[in-house]
C-alpha cells in the first residue's frame, strides 16, 4: 500500500524584517498559497516569536517564526498529489526572502517497503550567494593564471 504524501521542511535564513513580522500579513499569504478555506491557528509567543499553523483538507502547513532572529521554521506536509510541497515552499521563499535556505524532502506513507525508512533528501541553497558564484570562479582561474 501506497499513501501519497510528502513532507518539506524548511529552515529560511536572515528573511526580511519587513514581512517576518507582520503576522496579518503571513496569515494572508497563507491563505492564498492553500486556495481553499483553511484553519489557521496562530499563537504570539515571547518577544518578536510566533506559530502559525494552516490545516486545510489535503495537508497543513506549519510556521515558526523568529523575528528577532529574522528566522522561519517552516513544515509543510501534503497528502495528494496535485499539490506539490515544492510549489508551496516557492511562495514562501519569494514572501519571506531569505538570503539562505535548506531544505529537507520526505516521501511519507510507503507501506510497501519491508525497511520502512523514508527517502529524505536535503538541500542547502544561498541564494543571494548563486549570483556571484561565477565571478568568484573567474577570479580563482586568473589567480592560479597568475601563479
Amino acid at each position: 500500500m501506497k499513501i501519497s504524501a510528502k513532507q518539506l521542511t524548511l529552515d529560511l535564513y536572515n528573511c526580511s524584517e519587513k514581512k517576518i513580522n507582520d503576522i496579518d500579513e503571513i496569515k494572508k499569504i497563507l491563505q492564498e498559497m492553500i486556495g481553499e478555506e483553511p484553519q489557521l491557528i496562530s499563537e504570539k509567543m515571547e518577544g518578536e516569536r510566533s506559530a502559525i499553523i494552516g490545516a486545510f483538507m489535503k495537508g497543513h502547513i506549519a510556521l515558526h517564526v523568529y523575528g528577532d532572529f529574522r528566522y522561519v521554521a517552516a513544515d509543510i506536509f501534503t497528502c495528494t498529489e496535485d499539490i506539490e510541497p515544492e510549489e508551496l515552499a516557492g511562495v514562501l521563499r519569494k514572501f519571506f526572502q531569505p538570503d539562505k535556505m535548506k531544505s529537507t524532502f520526505l516521501k511519507r506513507g510507503d507501506l510497501s517497503t519491508p525497511d520502512i525508512k523514508p527517502k529524505i533528501k536535503t538541500r542547502v541553497t544561498p541564494l543571494r550567494r548563486v549570483r556571484d558564484a561565477g565571478a568568484k570562479v573567474v577570479k580563482t582561474l586568473v589567480r592560479r593564471g597568475k601563479d
